[in-house]
């Protein structure tokens, strides 16, 4: 028997941090795949899977490194690790992540208000994905 979930597209062959100022507390917020210290530096650990960009879009080289960080800031949300709170700071986040790494401000912005509009209900504490098994 099996455990596992789908709707990954990508995984990291090596650990990538950013820094995204948010601060959780105290000791920070520390999973098998995400830390998040109390300065608000996010590591990726190598392993992590995430799925790039959603809705209406396609993934490029300027979009990669956003969307990893804010996939990540919305899992530690569907744990309930950080507060719903954060979320406004990871998606302003996901746009200056963008034009950092090359994308069109115009382009980076339309992102920015779709997943302001639209990508509450995937930072609800939770929300996670559900595992499958098999056989």
């Amino acid at each position: 028997m099996i455990q596992y979930k789908r709707g990954y597209k990508y995984q990291l062959v090596c650990n990538c941090s950013l820094d995204t100022g948010i601060s959780p507390g105290r000791g920070g917020v520390h999973t098998d795949y995400i830390d998040l210290d109390e300065n608000g530096k996010l590591t990726c650990h190598k392993g992590y899977a995430w799925d790039g960009a959603s809705g209406p879009t396609f993934d490029t080289q300027d979009s990669m490194r956003a969307s990893l960080g804010h996939d990540a800031l919305y899992q530690l949300m569907r744990m309930g690790l950080l507060p719903l709170s954060c979320r406004n700071k990871a998606d302003s986040l996901l746009r200056e992540i963008c034009v950092e790494d090359g994308m069109c401000p115009a382009r980076a912005y339309i992102w920015y208000l779709g997943v302001r509009m639209l990508a509450q209900p995937y930072a609800q504490y939770g929300t996670e994905r559900k595992v499958l098994v098999a056989p």
